[in-house]
């Protein structure tokens, strides 16, 4: 599961986009696999125990890579980074769960909507400029994601609710990690929300088993599940670099619609995995979904493009 959402920025003189794009989309293909593996793990341990090992080693990964660097890990107990725990813990637990009973490529079409919700977000929380064209295209969007949840609806029931319940805590998470950019670098952010989805999804598990809606966390499971596990975190982990590599070389308004190749990888895995394959109103749907998205992207970019750009020279 990945989005982009970060403010478009200007590449460095001398950067080499065709490098930028080539990690974005590295990054890109390697998320179904992530999605694939959680599938594949709801037959042996709950959708909530997914995320927890996911988050778990992927927050590992992160205070390595600081570790490293050598930078401190700040902000764990900041109010919005907490915040932005709980939303990226729940935004997955929503995703693993809705793989569980869905196709990947369906689930993955829906959440697509994050990028058309964190327009909207954007304005009211962040106080950013959204005219009636980008409005639009998000009515266009959410219409879109309404053609794909409706015929799945009477065979999923609200599970077919789920992704989109994903994209919109995702979306929330997104508007976390702007604010927080204005006090924290990007590892340290990324970090602290890991950590805090890790102990969120933890505290979850912790109630589920002392209501007893829960036997307590799944340890009696073959050796396979847990490479599996530790393989996602890696994944997670890689992904996380990957991209912000590629967003420290070209504009985000370039990169945004590379992260559409995800449905591509969702859907070839979901056929060659699970013999999944989206039916054609759920390729009308996602066309819908999609067109919106790429319409946004390219007004932003516009706009990006005629802004003033102030010289920083002599500071």
């Amino acid at each position: 599961m990945a989005a982009i959402s970060e403010t478009p920025r200007v590449a460095a003189h001398g950067d080499d986009p065709s490098v930028g794009v080539a990690l974005m989309v590295v990054a890109m293909l390697l998320v179904p696999i992530g999605d694939t593996l959680s599938k594949l793990l709801t037959e042996h341990i709950p959708p909530v125990e997914i995320a927890f090992w996911r988050y778990l080693v992927q927050s590992v990964c992160l205070l390595a890579l600081a570790a490293i660097m050598r930078r401190k890990v700040r902000g764990l107990t900041d109010p919005l980074l907490l915040l932005g725990g709980v939303t990226s813990g729940a935004s997955l637990l929503f995703l693993v769960t809705a793989f569980q009973v869905m196709p990947i490529a369906t689930a993955i079409a829906i959440f697509f909507v994050e990028p058309l919700i964190l327009t909207i977000l954007s304005a009211l929380f962040l106080g950013e400029r959204t005219g009636w064209r980008r409005l639009s295209a998000v009515a266009v969007g959410l219409v879109g994601a309404v053609i794909v949840i409706r015929p799945g609806w009477s065979t999923f029931g609200w599970y077919a609710l789920l992704p989109l319940a994903a994209a919109l805590a995702f979306a929330m998470t997104m508007v976390v990690v702007r604010r927080a950019s204005r006090k924290y670098p990007p590892l340290t952010t990324q970090s602290a929300i890991s950590i805090n989805a890790t102990l969120f999804l933890a505290l979850g598990l912790a109630i589920l088993t002392l209501s007893g809606a829960s036997d307590g966390p799944t340890l009696d499971v073959p050796s396979f599940v847990w490479i599996a596990l530790g393989g996602m975190g890696l994944l997670s982990g890689l992904t996380f670099l990957l991209v912000s590599q590629a967003f420290s070389r070209v504009p985000a308004s370039i990169l945004a619609p590379f992260q559409y190749l995800e449905i591509v990888g969702a859907t070839t895995l979901g056929y060659l995995v699970f013999n999944e394959f989206p039916d054609a109103m759920t390729w009308l749907g996602t066309a819908i979904i999609l067109g919106s998205g790429v319409y946004v992207f390219a007004r932003e970019r516009r706009l990006a493009l005629n802004r003033p750009i102030l010289s920083t020279k002599g500071r």
